[in-house]
C-alpha cells in the first residue's frame, strides 16, 4: 500500500508539474527536501514564486481537507530554508499554493491558497 501511495504521489505531481507549465510557469524545484519539511514543487511566473502542495485523494474534497494547520507550518518551514539557500529568489512575491488531484480529473490550482500568519 506504502508503495502505491509514493508512486500515486509522482505521479500526481508530475501531472502539476505539466499543468503548471501549461499555464506559463517555470519549474524551479521538484521534491525539495529540508529537515524543516518538503515542498513539491516550486515554481514561478513573472514577479511570482509559487511554493505548491500537492494532494492526491479519492476525490478533489477529500484532497482539499488534507491540507492542515501542521502541513502548513511545515511547508512554511521549508519555504523559508529553500529561500535561505536561494538568496537571489527573495526579491520574488511569495504564494503558497495547493493543487488538489483526482483520479480521471485534472488537477485543480489553488492559487494562494494561504497566507503564513
Amino acid at each position: 500500500m506504502k508503495k502505491t501511495n509514493y508512486r500515486t504521489g509522482l505521479a500526481a505531481e508530475a501531472l502539476c508539474r505539466m499543468a503548471l507549465r501549461l499555464k506559463g510557469y517555470g519549474i524551479i524545484a521538484s521534491r525539495y527536501r529540508s529537515p524543516l519539511g518538503e515542498i513539491d514543487i516550486v515554481a514561478s511566473r513573472g514577479p511570482c514564486i509559487a511554493l505548491v502542495e500537492v494532494k492526491a485523494r479519492p476525490s478533489r474534497e477529500v484532497a482539499a481537507e488534507a491540507v492542515g494547520t501542521r502541513q502548513r507550518e511545515r511547508l512554511e518551514r521549508a519555504a523559508n530554508d529553500f529561500l535561505a539557500r536561494h538568496p537571489h529568489l527573495n526579491r520574488h512575491q511569495l504564494r503558497f499554493d495547493v493543487m488538489l488531484v483526482a483520479p480521471w480529473r485534472w488537477p485543480v490550482h489553488i492559487a494562494d491558497a494561504w497566507r503564513p500568519e
